[in-house]
């Protein structure tokens, strides 16, 4: 019996809903210590990712196993292989969770060289993008944790390679993650946390000892390759009203650093915050004292294409939309968008409530505001939670307890991830973490 490829694709949905709900989600000892082959564009060998041991899937809440009673039903057993072509299969697999994707690569010789193969790579490239995940540190001294999946609500155990501590700075663009030492600042790492594969960049330029960083990344949607910028800030010797802040630029392309922009700041510091949004570099600056509690933070922009070394803040000075006691800045399709702890007219330590804006121009729009019960969980002192996005979902994390929020903005929805396998072990335990875009086609 022929049949064409319309019907081929609904027999195969229905063959996936069959698997979804017969292979169990926690995945198997086959599956952990199954290789998974990549083949990237621009290499001829192959390169042998093994998740041995580095991928263990977390089962103790809800999962799609367990919404249907299936398991006692008859069955008629179809044989894919007899009816779909590999390019009409491969752009199917393409089209499942990441997770779902690695389960596919177990059940036989030939999906196994289909999801291994440089088309598949293309075809999934091509199809609409996964939903970030977020990856929750554990643990305040190793680097230890568990990656979120929105589209299957489950945790993953994850390594991340080469990442030492959970204090580095971290920063995430289209599938790349970028990380480096909180000390000296001298390691520095681009790596993809599915596949694994990981480079390590040559030292930052600069100051060999700055009082804050910001660490940043942007990957091109096209060519794939990426810039980093890492700001450095060095407070004034006896003087905490000035700092040096200075811009260093790296081209993936070039392989090379750049010294963009060196500035001495009056009453303003660098910190931590920066990200990259449309060519624009944004920082988030901290009051160096002496001003109102209304001017504790402000951002400027820096435009990487437009380089220029002299009047940085003068010129791109921009005001925060009302006092903040915390604010964390992220890209979400190309716009700035800012969650902020909102603090008291009285008490600017004391967060009150936090909110989200994006920017237009140099205005600030507030799009959502955390509903109170959600909020009562974060603490009321200053800086208490993380955060961090991609695509049109935002991640809060309490930095007191494992407990992650997810706001989606298409949606204007709030809700509470599936619970993180992890408990509390001591009062003090920091949580922190960050998002990620899980993709297959990305190479630093």
């Amino acid at each position: 019996m022929r049949v064409d490829e319309e019907d081929s694709i609904i027999i195969f949905f229905s063959i996936a809903i069959k698997i979804q709900m017969f292979f169990p989600l926690e995945i198997d000892d086959r599956f952990l210590k199954a290789p998974f082959i990549f083949v990237m564009e621009g290499e001829s060998s192959w390169v042998n990712n093994s998740f041995e041991n580095r991928t263990r899937d977390i089962g103790e809440f809800d999962s799609f196993s367990e919404l249907g009673d299936e398991g006692n039903k008859e069955v008629n057993v179809i044989s894919v292989d007899l009816i779909l072509p590999d390019d009409l299969l491969e752009r199917i697999l393409a089209c499942l969770p990441i997770a779902s994707i690695f389960r596919a690569g177990c059940v036989c010789k030939r999906w196994h060289g289909i999801v291994s193969s440089r088309r598949f790579l293309w075809n999934f490239s091509h199809v609409l993008p996964q939903k970030p995940w977020y990856f929750m540190f554990t643990s305040s001294d190793e680097p230890v944790g568990y990656a979120f999946d929105p589209i299957l609500r489950k945790w993953f155990g994850i390594d991340l390679p080469h990442i030492k501590k959970s204090n580095w700075l971290i920063a995430t663009s289209r599938g790349l993650v970028s990380f480096m030492d909180n000390d000296s600042r001298s390691e520095l790492y681009v790596c993809n946390p599915i596949t694994k594969r990981c480079r390590k960049l040559q030292e930052p330029p600069g100051l060999k000892v700055s009082d804050y960083s910001a660490l940043a990344i942007s990957v091109n949607r096209i060519s794939h390759g990426y810039t980093i910028s890492i700001v450095k800030s060095k407070l004034g010797p006896g003087n905490f009203f000035q700092s040096e802040l200075s811009i260093h630029i790296y081209d993936s392309e070039t392989r090379m650093w750049v010294t963009s922009c060196t500035e001495v700041l009056t009453g303003w510091r660098g910190g931590d915050e920066s990200v990259i949004c449309g060519g624009v570099l944004y920082l988030l600056l901290y009051s160096a004292g002496g001003g109102s509690t209304e001017t504790r933070h402000g951002l400027i922009r820096y435009n990487l294409s437009n380089r220029s070394s002299h009047g940085l803040l003068i010129r791109s000075f921009i005001k925060v939309p009302c006092p903040l006691t915390c604010g964390r800045l992220m890209n979400l399709n190309e716009k700035l968008v800012m969650v902020g702890g909102i603090g008291k007219q009285d008490r600017p330590d004391i967060i009150k409530g936090i909110g989200i804006w994006v920017l237009n121009g140099k205005d600030w729009q507030e799009i959502a505001r955390m509903p109170h019960k959600f909020f009562q969980g974060f603490g009321e002192f200053d800086e208490v939670f993380a955060s961090s996005g991609t695509d049109n979902l935002i991640y809060i994390q309490s930095y007191g307890a494992p407990a992650l929020l997810v706001f989606d903005i298409n949606q204007k929805q709030w809700k509470w991830s599936q619970k993180c396998p992890v408990s509390k072990r001591f009062p003090l335990q920091l949580f922190t973490g960050f998002c990620f875009e899980p993709r297959l086609d990305m190479a630093p």
